[in-house]
């Protein structure tokens, strides 16, 4: 729901391009603090966003391209309250990495988009035409090609050369307590039993843990239960079953999770990748 109690226009559409999700969102939803697993590109339609991300706080208004790094925390509210139109494009890591590995020449498979909020008519161009072609039933032979080059045009365009992050690099200690998480976030964590484990007070890995990830330990996991969740509905799981799986209480806890961090029901979501 959005905050004016009105259910959130989002259009989830299947995508020509193996694992690319492609999203188109009409909405005054306010998003909480969360993450994705995958690069997010996207532009405004209509309206204005304010957001807090990794790589500061901005804005973005209709015609800005917006963009989100894998693992980057962010939210998302309008701009005056009033709803915002915006269409994703949700790109999974391997596809990322493989094309750093061309704008490279092999050198490097890192990848990270350089500015959160960016104004480039040639690239905003880029992305329209992106999104019709992997949004488009059909187009003959010459349509793989065309999604192939204008791919690679934005990324190159979008791209921070020197891959950098401003989060804190993590410790030893946080990556362990991280990997503890990310094997298993269906378990029931105590702070004590990872601060233990890794060698610190429970303080000291709250501290820690923010600073590397940009959440608390407990946030971080919620994040990661939702996105379990998020890939058993993809591959079709039930509801209850997805909840129980990825460690949610129950399919309501589940629920409100999932509609605080990507604005629209499991069920909307499961139902449109069917």
């Amino acid at each position: 729901m959005s905050r004016s109690g009105k259910p959130a226009d989002f259009t989830i559409i299947r995508s020509a391009l193996p694992g690319v999700d492609a999203v188109e969102a009409r909405s005054d939803h306010v998003f909480a603090r969360h993450s994705h697993e995958q690069f997010g590109v996207g532009i405004m339609l209509a309206g204005g966003q304010t957001s807090s991300s990794g790589r500061g706080q901005v804005e973005a208004l209709a015609g800005d391209i917006i963009t989100v790094n894998p693992g980057e925390v962010h939210d998302g509210a309008p701009l005056g309250g009033a709803p915002r139109a915006w269409r994703m494009l949700y790109l999974p890591q391997p596809l990322a990495s493989a094309t750093a590995a061309d704008l490279s020449e092999g050198a490097s498979h890192e990848y990270a988009f350089h500015d959160p909020v960016a104004r480039h008519a040639a690239l905003a161009a880029c992305f329209h035409r992106l999104y019709a072609a992997v949004t488009a039933r059909g187009g003959g032979d010459s349509a793989s090609l065309l999604r192939e080059q204008l791919l690679l045009e934005l990324l190159h365009g979008l791209r921070d050369d020197g891959a950098r992050s401003r989060r804190t690099p993590a410790t030893a200690a946080i990556a362990h307590a991280r990997a503890m998480i990310d094997d298993a976030p269906a378990t029931a964590w105590r702070l004590a039993d990872l601060a233990g484990v890794c060698g610190l007070s429970r303080f000291q890995l709250v501290r820690q843990f923010a600073g590397a990830t940009g959440l608390t330990p407990h946030a971080y996991l919620i994040q990661r239960r939702i996105e379990v969740a998020r890939a058993l509905l993809a591959r079709g799981a039930a509801l209850a079953d997805a909840a129980a799986a990825s460690g949610f209480a129950d399919q309501s806890h589940m629920t409100r999770i999932f509609i605080r961090t990507y604005g629209v029901t499991p069920g909307t979501y499961a139902a449109a990748l069917a």
